[in-house]
């Protein structure tokens, strides 16, 4: 401290705000302000029929006529309770008459869900709806006059700043934890719907559904999973922000679902090496890896290697920004987006058509096309597509890899059995096509290589050392 006023007297210097003990941050009010209005959630859930049977009893329906011979004759000890209750999480209150966030993986699978209040009061909870694709559920309870939070804006968060976290850890009611906010709009796998805000919050078990509070008292996520390898928290906790959530709960009780727009594309990353080998100025946009077949975008004439700039108006940043701004589109509206083609932008205007509640693409198989040919530059033994192929490809050109060597091609994830589409940017129909584009390219420069695998389309990126090594 002496070294400080001295510092500070001789060179006029003040000491800066952050390392005043005054003004570090006091959660006391807000915790007794809002934490009323936080939520402990608990579920009922019937066990399946297997759990229900009697050890070495069959698995058999309950109507089967000797279910009843088994249930009367097997042995009485071993059977387990008929109903299991777990308390699993939190949730809060958004509306005085009884509406209640919370995660989808707590309550989706429950037959019965309970609420208990920090009045110890307990309510049987109805689901209005869930969203698996956000991890969104909305609960009501029969009750009027409750307390509730107060919604933040997630976009005027700050990395750095200071949150709090309210909720049950390992069934600790009410506890309270505070970080700060470590970065916003993360991307986790599986998560395309949802631009995450990562916290270093103590999130554990439990926590799930709780509220995120900023220093003003106002909701700005909700906590949903953690980043870790052991089971237990590490550091990087995840929460939903809340205008997405606030958009799901809206649609959810005027229709009991939500709904998603969709345009009909694959897309992927645009690397460095990509953005060079396209003419981009930097590695921005969503690449178009390829087109569903009547789909929005086909009708609309956007073509695989095309690069999403901007999509009704937003610009498209990185691959995973376009799932959410597509997503967020009412279906039905026309929209104008812009793309990277051949080395300009163009614009585009797309009809967004619903996305269905589930997914899944298939698999394709086909016999192989003629002979291969020697390994070439990069390693790879191609032949062409026979007709059949092509039609059960949906592809007008295209060579597959018949085998490849060790080296260039191997190690960016080329396999046996793909199917390359073109090489930067030029469809190939013939082996010779291929190889003269190739060796066209200068030693040390990169490639890109749109592949088929099965139905998804994706490029593969490489550097050209000349000798496929």
């Amino acid at each position: 401290m002496i070294f400080k006023f001295f510092l500070v007297a001789l060179f006029g210097l003040s000491a800066p705000v952050w390392a005043q003990p005054g003004d570090l941050p006091n959660f006391t009010e807000l915790v007794e302000r809002e934490g009323h209005a936080v939520v402990n959630i608990s579920t009922v859930q019937a066990p399946s029929m297997g759990s229900r049977a009697f050890p070495g009893m069959p698995n058999i329906p309950e109507d089967d006529p000797f279910f009843e011979f088994f249930r009367r004759y097997a042995p009485p000890h071993g059977m387990p309770k008929d109903f299991e209750s777990k308390s699993l999480g939190s949730g809060f209150i958004i509306s005085s008459d009884g509406y209640i966030l919370t995660n989808t993986h707590l309550v989706d699978a429950a037959d019965e869900i309970n609420v208990k209040l920090t009045d110890k009061r307990e309510f049987r909870a109805k689901l209005i709806g869930a969203d698996r694709r956000t991890d969104i559920a909305l609960l009501k309870i029969d009750a009027t006059g409750l307390p509730k939070v107060t919604q933040g804006d997630p976009e005027k968060l700050k990395v750095g700043e200071w949150v709090v976290a309210i909720g049950a850890p390992f069934g600790f009611e009410n506890s309270v934890t505070a970080g700060i906010v470590s970065a916003k709009g993360r991307s986790l796998a599986q998560e395309n719907f949802v631009p995450f805000i990562q916290t270093d919050v103590a999130i554990n078990p439990g926590n799930s559904g709780g509220p995120l509070f900023n220093m003003k008292g106002e909701v700005v996520g909700i906590n949903s999973q953690i980043y870790s390898r052991t089971g237990g928290f590490m550091g990087l906790s995840f929460a939903i922000p809340i205008d997405v959530a606030t958009d799901i709960s809206n649609q959810l009780i005027a229709s009991g679902k939500v709904s998603r727009g969709r345009i009909g594309v694959l897309i992927q990353e645009v690397t460095k090496e990509l953005a060079e080998s396209f003419g981009l100025p930097k590695p921005s946009g969503a690449l178009v890896a390829s087109v569903q077949k009547g789909g929005p975008a086909e009708k609309a004439g956007v073509e695989p290697r095309d690069v999403i700039l901007k999509f009704d108006g937003k610009t498209v940043t990185s691959s995973g920004d376009l799932p959410r701004i597509v997503g967020a589109t009412k279906p039905g509206a026309k929209v104008q987006m812009q793309v990277w083609r051949n080395g300009a932008t163009k614009d585009i205007t797309i009809t967004v058509d619903e996305l269905p509640a589930d997914e899944k693409p298939g698999a394709r198989g086909g016999k192989r096309g003629k002979a291969p040919d020697t390994s070439n530059r990069i390693g790879l033994s191609l032949s062409e597509l026979t007709a059949e192929q092509k039609k059960q490809l949906e592809v007008d050109n295209g060579l597959l890899v018949e085998d490849m060597a060790p080296g260039i091609a191997a190690r960016a994830g080329v396999r046996p059995g793909d199917v390359i589409l073109s090489i930067n940017n030029q469809d190939v129909k013939t082996v010779d096509d291929f190889n003269q584009l190739l060796n066209k390219v200068p030693k040390g420069r990169n490639i890109a290589l749109l592949i088929r695998r099965g139905d998804t389309t994706t490029f593969i990126t490489m550097k050209v050392n000349g000798d496929g090594k």
